[in-house]
């Protein structure tokens, strides 16, 4: 889960991309039957993924998201 909490969003997401690339490439080797999300805030996902920088990566599938609502600490979408 990321938090999203520093001055850029963007530079939050390149950050949490390469997490997620490490990850995924190790899990994929380890365990390789696992699915890989990176956890997102609602407000970040509105935020960044629906703004064209987001649907890109989106579009390519390079990432799974899943949206969590925070303070009712709900999930409310899985993104494959």
């Amino acid at each position: 889960m990321k938090s999203f909490i520093g001055a850029s969003p963007v530079t939050d997401l390149e950050n949490a991309l390469g997490q997620y690339i490490l990850y995924y490439d190790i899990l994929a080797r380890l365990e390789p039957d696992r699915h890989l999300y990176l956890a997102i805030r609602q407000e970040i996902y509105s935020e960044i993924f629906q703004e064209q920088i987001g649907k890109i990566l989106l579009e390519n599938q390079r990432l799974c998201l899943l949206v969590f609502d925070s303070k009712r600490e709900v999930v409310l979408q899985w993104i494959p």
